[in-house]
């Protein structure tokens, strides 16, 4: 019996060391994964990326790599989008700039009109008054 024990004991001791051997490297770069995930969490979206790249690189194959790939996925997602976001806001302040100007031209250009319109009439009356007095030229002779 105490032979049987021995065996126990020593299978005991086998997997109890084995798990203990294997739980550090189930823990590789955890320090890693826990800096990414807190610069994540603190808003720094591309040194966090950069984190959850540099742990993929170091530890590809680890059980929180594909956590670790969709987060870096998902950040540089939110980074371009971000970036085009960032664009789309400098263009609409340009457009905004170049719908003012193209206002103000066409309030000058309204004036402008407006001037020409009264001109115009201006003419129209002075042509009638010269018309009438080509007419009574014309009658004298």
């Amino acid at each position: 019996m105490s032979g049987l024990r021995g065996v126990i004991a020593g299978g005991v001791l086998v997997v109890t060391v084995g798990g203990c051997a294997n739980w550090p490297l189930a823990r590789a770069g955890q320090p890693m994964l826990e800096r990414a995930d807190r610069l994540a969490h603190e808003g720094a979206w591309e040194d966090a990326a950069a984190a959850y790249g540099e742990y993929l690189d170091h530890h590809p194959q680890a059980e929180e790599a594909p956590r670790a790939a969709a987060s870096r996925d998902a950040l540089r997602a939110l980074i371009t989008a971000r970036a085009e976001l960032s664009k789309a806001r400098e263009e609409l302040g340009r457009s905004r700039e170049e719908l003012a100007r193209l206002r103000e031209e066409i309030a000058r250009r309204d004036g402008e009109l407006g001037r020409v319109r009264q001109e115009t009439e201006r003419l129209k009356v002075d042509l009638e008054k010269l018309k009438q007095v080509d007419l009574k030229l014309e009658r004298r002779k």
